[in-house]
């Protein structure tokens, strides 16, 4: 039976994803440090007001020690060590409190960004390189998780520079009008500190982003690497970035000590000014000695830039932290419906599927494909052909971008996804083991031993140092142990069972003994094996053969054998 399609028709663009904001990641870091953000808001009003009580209580206890009584000298001196133990209590609390809450908030954005990943169609999260992915959440989630104690920080700044002006305009209002006039020369100054640095962080994290995700590529292909003897190439190609983190680097640190500079400049002249008028209203009778005093330390605790430029440097990272985490939690998951699968044989149908490439060519081109309940369909064609895009499509690895896929009646999307697992099972060519014991490899959660049997891996196992419970990291294992291992873990499919050249590693007896297991006929699953091997296609129900994205053909392997050209796809 031969099989034609017609070109394809207009396809129909889903919803794009919706984006989420950065301010929406930040309000949810907040909320997500619980208790400890009203917490350190309280402690930070508690020790802005001490601060700001300190100074007019120290000119007090000097104005009480000059001219006053010995016990209010005494009560005063009181007052201050009271305010000083309650500053060193409150900014304890308070760095502990920072990173209590950066730890929640850190802890679940990783959790909320990992779920997203792994939630990812493949080819979406192909998008973005490994490294930079590790790089978003190890470094720029840690940045965004800052976010509590950060607004905490910005809305309590300027609570110290205001209420000195108030203070000093109370003590004298020649001393409020200078500090003004200093207060206004420093905005002045620090007006395009946001913009510059939150350019040169952001692109200094992208540049960190490019490094990560090449230099995770390059050890990938360390094997590789060493076998073609480009080495000093790849090392060249993986410091590209460099040059760039050099350059945006260099840019915030400039934009950092501009502002030091500045505010080094300005704040010790501001503090001349209060001197100055200071002395001229205390020479005049208008001051005390004690509230010149006070000016003096309300002047420094005003006019301090430190704490300005850093609370302003520590908003920029979380704000370009958030944006980093948020581009990926931007990408849309791909969604499950809510049927359960009924009960039934197997059946795959695949009806007028159709998948492009990123640059719009058709990889499969209106595939329609029926495979009986319980039947053993082998895929065959020459390389490229659309065989492993023809598995993925069939258990949903990857959906169509136009038609649909059915399992006994019941489109893909449709399914919950703990009835989609259940079903169907992947057996790769080179899987990737996830598990802390070899056991919870091939079982997840289920009794391995008959899994591994199955597949002839069982006796591998049987002679390591803990048989099924030994630690995965510590098993040395050959491609085809691997492979086999990867088989078993597939072999938990309920009614489809999807292999992808999953038998190619295996050597001639033990590939037997798995294609005999495969094509045993008490296996009542529906499997689609993808293979270049004549043996398991003759062993086949149907073979369905594929060429340029469309399927040529469909048939038993001794119809389609006296096809010159179906026999040229073994001989290539």
């Amino acid at each position: 039976m031969t099989i034609t399609a017609p070109g394809p028709g207009p396809v129909h663009a889903g919803p794009g994803p919706r984006p989420v904001q950065p301010d929406r990641l930040l309000w949810r870091a907040v909320r997500s440090a619980g208790w400890w953000t009203p917490a350190l808001a309280t402690v930070s009003l508690a020790g802005v007001a001490a601060q700001l009580t300190l100074p007019a209580a120290l000119g007090q206890a000097v104005d009480a020690a000059v001219g006053g009584t010995t016990d209010s000298a005494r009560r005063w001196l009181a007052v201050v060590v009271g305010l000083v133990l309650l500053l060193v209590g409150t900014d304890a609390v308070r760095d502990y409190g920072t990173g209590a809450a950066g730890a929640r908030s850190v802890a679940d954005l990783r959790h909320t960004l990992i779920r997203h990943l792994l939630a990812l169609d493949p080819r979406t999260a192909a998008r973005h390189p490994v490294g930079d992915l590790a790089g978003r959440l190890v470094g720029q989630v840690t940045d965004a998780g800052q976010a509590a104690s950060t607004l905490v920080l910005a809305g309590t700044v300027l609570l110290p520079p205001l209420g000195s002006l108030i203070a000093l305009t109370l003590i004298d209002p020649w001393l409020g009008l200078t500090f003004v006039v200093g207060l206004l020369l420093l905005g002045v100054l620090l007006r395009g500190f946001v913009t510059d640095a939150s350019a040169a962080v952001a692109g200094y994290q992208r540049a960190q982003g490019r490094l990560a995700g090449l230099l995770v590529e390059a050890l990938t292909g360390a094997r590789t690497i060493a076998a073609a003897g480009t080495a000093d190439r790849e090392t060249d190609r993986i410091l590209t970035p460099v040059k760039e983190l050099h350059r945006y680097g260099r840019r915030t640190w400039t934009v950092l000590a501009t502002a030091a500079t500045r505010g080094a400049v300005v704040s010790p002249l501001l503090q001349l000014g209060i001197v100055a008028v200071g002395g001229l209203s205390l020479a005049a009778g208008r001051l005390t000695p004690g509230n010149l005093l006070a000016a003096l330390q309300y002047a420094a605790l005003g006019a301090g830039l430190g704490t300005v430029v850093s609370t302003l440097n520590q908003a920029v990272q979380v704000r370009a932290g958030s944006r980093r985490a948020a581009e990926v939690l931007a990408e849309p998951v791909r969604h499950h419906g809510h049927r359960p699968l009924p009960p039934g044989p197997g059946c795959l149908e695949l009806r007028d599927v159709s998948v492009r490439s990123a640059d719009g060519r058709w990889l499969l081109d209106r595939i329609d494909l029926r495979v009986p309940g319980g039947a053993l369909l082998v895929v065959v064609g020459p390389s490229g052909a659309g065989k492993s895009l023809l598995a993925a499509v069939a258990g949903r690895l990857r959906d169509p971008d136009r038609g649909e896929v059915r399992l006994d009646g019941v489109p893909l999307p449709e399914l919950t996804e703990a009835a989609l697992h259940t079903a169907i099972g992947y057996g790769f060519e080179r899987p990737v083991l996830v598990a802390e014991t070899v056991g919870g490899a091939v079982g997840c959660g289920d009794d391995p031993v008959p899994l591994a049997r199955a597949a002839a891996i069982h006796e591998f196992v049987e002679r390591l140092p803990d048989r099924y419970d030994t630690p995965l990291v510590e098993v040395a294992m050959s491609g085809g142990e691997r492979q086999r291992l990867g088989l078993a873990r597939a072999l938990r499919a309920g009614r489809l069972l999807v292999l992808d050249d999953a038998t190619s590693s295996l050597d001639t007896v033990t590939e037997y003994r798995v294609i005999r297991a495969l094509t045993d006929r008490s296996d009542r699953r529906t499997r689609i094996v993808v293979s270049h091997r004549v043996g398991t296609a003759a062993r086949a129900d149907l073979v369905a053969w594929i060429d340029a994205g469309r399927i040529r053909a469909v048939g038993p392997h001794a119809v389609l054998w006296a096809d010159p050209d179906y026999r040229a796809v073994f001989q290539s």
